[in-house]
């Protein structure tokens, strides 16, 4: 009679689509079973968010990327679409498995579904064990000396920070492969845009994948840390990590990242404070997704109920207005257009696009969140409903209310030359770097000599920034309560 440990294994592949420093794949190998791999597409268990079309085409990638790699090891990554409910514990059972392996998710819908996916397995006598993968501390693992999650940063950051950190493991040089069972063909799901093809410049921005991810870290190291901290905000220079897509697809896990920057402030290639801001992005993150695990309705709800009470205007003049990169603001604008061409915005810009959005335009924040999340390649479950109710003033540890970032002093102080705002509005190119923040100040000669007819090649601002602001204080004014 066979034993328990000739049945195969399942590693359920989610939101960690890489082989080295994978959890549950490295259990699943110490198992000694042979193993079937499996991603699952579930957009239709209940209360799971769809993807937006952004990171579909990125998922897209990614999975033809682990796939390759996977059948260059001789395996098969097996793909199926469905609830999870229903395909996972179907797919156990043609695959014979006794043990299924998986790294955790933080979102409520998330959660229900794998404890009902365990639930239905353990009730058919096959081994379950999950895995903490995503985070560098699972977020009930960090709380206040009463035993509540933190609320605000800096206290987070701190206890946190004083936990260990476990060292990235290698990718298995190989593993013993089951039989696979049958598996859909990914372009059978139609993730990628066919009419209009739109993703054009995402394919010229990125390369997804495990392999991409490794080489965006190693570029990182190599040209961007040095000096990170008081570049970081600078949109006009190359001077972000952008690690955000692969470390939201999990083409790279925290752990890695971390231990890179580690290596680098002993080998001495960056500064203390470089390698400290970085760490601390990092630890944003985590904070976000401890907020997404405790609180987890983040992006339906104001964090602070007070602002259930806010009046949002919802401008859909000046949404659209802000959705194609037309406000008149050439930061904000050229924000914008960089994510619709390239899937991703600078994290400055994302700031000043969002506060632009919800202040001057008295827009509810959940709808700049939702766009977000439709045209991001990082779009991310927890780090952009948490970063949106940052700027809004509604979340937590939040960006103070009345603090309206005005879009004309931000593009002078990160774009100081108008560099970024030249390659994204390029209508724009023609004028000096003192009025390219400012088009309607220059004079008719030079605008003409620029090639620039405000109101028809590039509009005049949509709002003026003195008067939304001051609209926006008055209506926070009636929800302050103090």
């Amino acid at each position: 009679m066979p034993s328990a440990i000739d049945r195969p294994a399942l590693v359920w592949f989610r939101d960690d689509l890489r082989l080295a420093d994978n959890p549950a794949l490295d259990a699943a190998q110490a198992s000694g079973r042979r193993l079937v791999l499996v991603f699952l597409l579930d957009d239709v268990s209940a209360g799971v968010r769809p993807l937006g079309g952004a990171a579909r085409w990125w998922l897209s990638r990614s999975l033809a990327a682990l796939s390759a790699e996977v059948e260059a090891k001789g395996g098969q990554l097996v793909l199926r679409r469905g609830a999870a409910g229903d395909v996972l514990p179907r797919l156990a059972h043609e695959a014979g498995a006794g043990a299924v392996y998986w790294n955790r998710r933080y979102g409520a819908p998330e959660i229900a579904t794998d404890r009902a996916v365990k639930a239905s397995l353990v009730a058919r006598g096959i081994k379950v064990e999950s895995f903490g993968g995503s985070l560098l501390h699972e977020p009930w693992t960090v709380a206040t000396q009463s035993g509540a999650p933190f609320r605000v940063f800096t206290p987070f950051y701190r206890r946190a920070a004083g936990q260990a950190v476990r060292s990235p493991t290698r990718a298995p040089s190989a593993w013993r492969h089951a039989p696979a069972p049958e598996s859909e063909r990914l372009e059978d799901w139609a993730l990628e845009p066919t009419g209009p093809d739109w993703a054009g410049g995402l394919r010229q921005a990125w390369t997804p994948g495990e392999e991409g991810a490794r080489a965006a870290l190693a570029d990182f190291i190599d040209g961007g840390l040095d000096g990170y901290a008081g570049a970081r905000d600078r949109p006009d220079q190359p001077s972000t990590s952008r690690l955000s897509p692969h470390l939201r697809f999990g083409e790279m896990s925290p752990h890695r990242a971390f231990a890179a920057v580690r290596h680098a402030e002993a080998a001495g290639d960056a500064s203390a404070r470089d390698i400290e801001k970085f760490v601390s992005e990092v630890y944003w993150r985590e904070f976000s997704y401890h907020l997404l695990f405790h609180f987890p309705d983040l992006a339906q709800a104001n964090f602070s109920p007070r602002f259930d009470a806010f009046e949002w205007a919802n401008d859909t003049v000046l949404e659209r207005a802000w959705r194609s990169g037309r406000t008149g603001y050439p930061l904000v604008d050229a924000g914008m257009r960089q994510l619709w061409q390239t899937g991703w915005m600078h994290n400055r810009v994302r700031m000043v696009a969002a506060s632009f959005l919800i202040k001057h335009g008295l827009t509810d924040w959940r709808r700049g969140e939702d766009w977000f999340w439709d045209t991001l390649v990082d779009a991310d479950p927890a780090n952009n409903p948490a970063s949106w109710q940052w700027v809004a003033g509604s979340g937590a540890d939040a960006a103070p209310y009345f603090r309206v970032f005005n879009p004309v002093a931000q593009g002078e102080k990160f774009d100081p030359e108008g560099t970024y705002v030249r390659h994204f509005v390029p209508e724009l190119a023609g004028l000096p770097a003192k009025l390219i923040h400012r088009p309607w100040e220059a004079p008719a000669d030079l605008l003409r000599h620029a090639g620039v007819v405000l109101g028809e090649t590039y509009p005049r601002p949509i709002v003026d920034h003195a008067q939304a602001r001051q609209r926006a204080l008055d209506r926070f004014q009636r929800i302050r309560g103090d």
